[in-house]
């Protein structure tokens, strides 16, 4: 909201009512009382302007005042000194009241307490209303209008700006409802985003979070997430344009996936969690819709994979055996944050007889030499999923995602005769007959998610790694 510095205020005391409340009713003496004792004061009727009688009442029936001021309840007391508010109070209570008044002995004969209403203000429907009326001028975005008889979900198919599935229409009043879950300016410019090079707002975000079904409290995520995917280090414009199965994979780790929601365990790379599914889609649109990068053109990805509708999950730190990736990857515990992956689809590891940790690092290092083709190594990563009962073997053996690392490391190092272009004859593999490692020291990846039975791990396999292609990017989450 626009805040208390777009309207004039005189110093003294405001008090925001309606005559429909009975509080706002009980303490109109009150009001009277105040106005008696010399106490400069200005009273606004959200619903009635001559309620209460005896005052100099405002009409505030258009609610701008209280939408200005963020009134959420009536009666509600502001003390105001230099044209800003220093002091607010909600419902009556009579110590609080003479306190902030300075006038004593306040509505003998009332109860001591007494809780208000809501505020007309932020009743369903009309807070949004409010918002396009008066900061509806923040927006600058371009409004397309649509004819009388248009509809609104099939204009977006037939302009290109959805990814297949219907988009929520966005309207002015839902972008302005998204914008209020970050504390950002709607101009900042959030990222450049490719392939179009496109200045990408934080009001772009959100219109995209809109079209993804997101919620207002997970815009943050989803301007982190944008801004991983758009730097040099994690190259969204080479994930978009390979021939290659890959998406942006998003990992969410802290405090914030947990406040808004998001599934870490039974069914953790699936459907049925709306954080989860809105905001890796968010991030989608953004790419498409104002970086441009739509499939047949500058997406020029062979087969794709369903994760490129979205691909967001959050890491179940509470139960793991091991640091969160965020902490791994050198953010301080406890800080919220998004991991961008340059991931396929993912494939699922059946162990259900491991119960030593030698055992269960074997069959995870049989599965990962599988990543892109077997007779490859060096170029790729790897971000594996471990489920708890998994995770159960490494934590009781004392395991750390480093030793773990250094086991599957050893295991994959693979004796050139077998990697050699014709070996086993199979014309793919490496042009020379050299020794190899599978994977670079920093290319497996670990973090802890799932749900409590099953003992199942996943392999999410990466585009081609390092400089050449695209990189892990971790970034905090800024409110």
């Amino acid at each position: 909201m626009s805040g208390s510095q777009e309207i004039p205020l005189a110093d003294g005391i405001a008090a925001i009512v309606k005559e429909s409340c009975p509080t706002c009713r009980l303490v109109a003496p009150v009001l009277r009382q105040l106005a008696e004792s010399g106490v400069p004061m200005t009273v606004y009727s959200q619903d009635d302007p001559s309620f209460p009688t005896g005052v100099y009442t405002v009409d505030d029936t258009d609610l701008e005042f209280s939408y200005r001021l963020e009134i959420e309840a009536v009666p509600t007391l502001l003390r105001i000194a230099d044209g800003e508010v220093v002091d607010r109070l909600a419902g009556w209570s009579r110590p609080r009241w003479e306190a902030l008044t300075g006038v004593t002995a306040l509505g003998p004969g009332l109860p001591e307490h007494r809780p208000g209403c809501g505020s007309r203000s932020v009743e369903p429907g009309v807070a949004e209303e409010l918002a396009a009326r008066y900061d509806g001028n923040r927006l600058r975005s371009r409004r397309v209008k649509l004819a009388v008889r248009e509809d609104e979900v099939e204009t977006c198919f037939d302009r290109g700006w959805t990814d297949g599935l219907p988009v929520v229409p966005p309207t002015r009043e839902r972008v302005l409802r998204m914008l209020a879950g970050s504390s950002r300016p709607p101009d900042e410019v959030v990222a450049v985003v490719p392939p179009d090079l496109v200045p990408c707002t934080v009001e772009k975000v959100a219109i995209n979070a809109v079209m993804a079904g997101c919620r207002p409290e997970y815009l943050p995520v989803v301007t982190a997430a944008i801004e991983a995917a758009c730097t040099d280090q994690f190259n969204i414009h080479g994930v978009l344009a390979t021939t290659y199965s890959v998406g942006p994979v998003v990992i969410v780790n802290g405090p914030i996936a947990r406040a808004i929601g998001m599934n870490s365990g039974i069914n953790v790379l699936g459907q049925g969690t709306r954080a989860n599914a809105t905001i890796g889609r968010a991030l989608q649109l953004v790419v498409r819709n104002v970086g441009g990068g739509r499939p047949g053109e500058v997406d020029r990805a062979t087969l794709g994979n369903p994760g490129k509708y979205t691909f967001c999950f959050a890491e179940d730190e509470q139960g793991s055996p091991w640091e969160p990736l965020s902490v791994e990857r050198g953010l301080a515990e406890g800080a919220s944050a998004v991991t961008l992956f340059a991931g396929e689809g993912p494939r699922t590891v059946f162990d259900q007889l491991s119960r030593t940790p030698q055992s269960l690092a074997r069959s995870l290092a049989w599965c990962l030499r599988t990543v892109a083709h077997p007779k490859l190594a060096d170029a790729y990563e790897a971000l594996v999923v471990i489920s708890p009962e998994h995770a159960r073997v490494f934590r009781e053996a004392g395991w750390t995602k480093a030793r773990l690392r250094e086991e599957i490391l050893s295991l994959l190092t693979i004796p050139g005769a077998e990697l050699v272009r014709g070996a086993d004859g199979c014309a793919e593999g490496m042009p020379t007959p050299t020794t190899m490692p599978k994977f670079r020291p920093d290319g497996i990846w670990f973090v802890h998610a799932g749900g409590p039975a099953g003992l199942f791990s996943s392999i999410i396999g990466s585009w081609v790694a390092g400089e050449a292609g695209s990189q892990l990017t971790t970034l905090e989450v800024v409110a």
